[in-house]
């Protein structure tokens, strides 16, 4: 299987990597369109701020490729909220897959979330032999709130859409790659779709 790690600069994907080893999996990590495109799975991973990552997007020429791209695509924290049409991190319009808005949490929270959450609601494939309530680790200062695309929610002082589901794009708020056995079934069960 031909698995591929967008490459534009944002993020340390080390830890995806070793991820899908220990699943038996060598992604490839790459910025070139060809390639992704070839790709059986792409990940989209982020990790920082929105708007410098959407400028590194526009850098390497990926705003258009990836909206385009066919086969299932993965994008996690920062890369599930960059596919959404505007963050207020930055007032930063994104690539638009998923016709939502990313908030930033209201004060009173301490913020950023950072550590564990569960998840609940699931209903995808993705989720598929993950109970109800598991735990997920997380690390983020902004939100896609609840909607009909959420394939999961979590409770941080309001629901927020934990992941998200549209055509063969899935996104989760939740880093599976550090989220431990729980976090390697969400990647397995992606390397199924």
């Amino acid at each position: 299987m031909n698995i591929s790690i967008i490459d534009y600069g944002a993020g340390n994907i080390q830890s995806l990597i070793f991820a899908f080893n220990r699943l038996g999996v060598t992604p490839e990590v790459t910025d070139n369109p060809e390639i992704l495109k070839a790709s059986d799975k792409v990940i989209f991973p982020g990790v920082g701020e929105a708007g410098s990552a959407m400028n590194k997007l526009r850098e390497h020429r990926l705003e258009s490729v990836i909206p385009d791209l066919k086969q299932p695509v993965l994008g996690i924290c920062l890369g599930m909220q960059l596919m959404c049409r505007h963050s207020e991190e930055g007032d930063t319009n994104g690539l638009g897959i998923f016709d939502l808005n990313v908030e930033r949490f209201e004060s009173g929270l301490k913020v950023p979330q950072i550590g564990w959450n569960t998840i609940r609601d699931l209903r995808s494939p993705l989720f598929d032999g993950i109970e109800e309530n598991s735990f997920m680790y997380l690390v983020h200062s902004f939100y896609v709130p609840d909607n009909g695309q959420a394939i999961a929610r979590t409770e941080y002082g309001i629901p927020y859409a934990s992941a998200l589901q549209k055509d063969n794009f899935y996104g989760t708020q939740f880093h599976p790659e550090k989220s431990g056995e729980v976090g390697a079934r969400v990647l397995e069960n992606f390397l199924k779709l």
